[in-house]
């Protein structure tokens, strides 16, 4: 084999190794971009997240600054809920503590669990939105066809920018049961199997 050939077959082997530590590192990179983003927004605020623990927080109102509060509810596509505010959107004094309800209904025949995800609009609020109690922190247990309210305690922190005078605060409401269900059917068909 000559030494062009030689040379070449070096070349095209260089270049597979560094083509192939290239992907690597993509997928490496792809792989910690979740993790790096939610690193992100905890410590920014950004993407709009809020608290996903209860804050032990002091009630200090600002009698002088009023913020108008809109609630939307959205069901995920997936998940057979009624989901919605019991008001629209309400006016808050900064550093009041104030409570909004929302009611859910199971639409179906059957036990189901859900969980509720918020966020806050403009994104720079989700700092400033302290839920001191809310039923997104846990999963929500419902038997067949039952409906109930469910109750959110909340401070906007007074420390909240003066130009966002207003904020949405959204759920999204999952079926988060289908495990549930899953293991309630194959206990059922082992029972009368027996």
């Amino acid at each position: 084999m000559s030494k062009r050939g030689t040379s070449a077959n070096n070349d095209n082997r260089s270049l597979a190794t560094r083509l192939l530590l290239m992907a690597v590192g993509m997928f490496g990179f792809g792989f910690l971009l979740v993790p790096l983003y939610d690193v992100f927004c905890d410590l920014t605020g950004f993407g709009g997240r809020t608290n996903e623990t209860a804050v032990v927080m002091e009630e200090n109102r600002d009698a002088s600054r009023e913020i108008q509060l809109e609630f939307v509810t959205t069901v995920n596509e997936f998940a057979p809920f009624a989901f919605e505010p019991m008001v629209e959107s309400m006016t808050v004094q900064a550093g009041g503590l104030y409570e909004a309800v929302f009611t859910a209904r199971n639409l179906t025949g059957r036990s189901k669990i859900a969980q509720a995800v918020p966020s806050v609009a403009p994104s720079i609020a989700g700092s400033f939105f302290k839920k001191l109690d809310c039923f997104c922190f846990t999963n929500q247990e419902f038997a067949a066809n039952e409906e109930r309210e469910l109750l959110v305690r909340f401070i906007v922190d007074s420390e909240l920018p003066d130009y966002v005078d207003t904020l949405t605060l959204s759920y999204t409401f999952f079926d988060t049961a289908r495990l549930t269900d899953n293991r309630q059917q194959a206990a059922t068909s082992t029972h009368s199997n027996q």
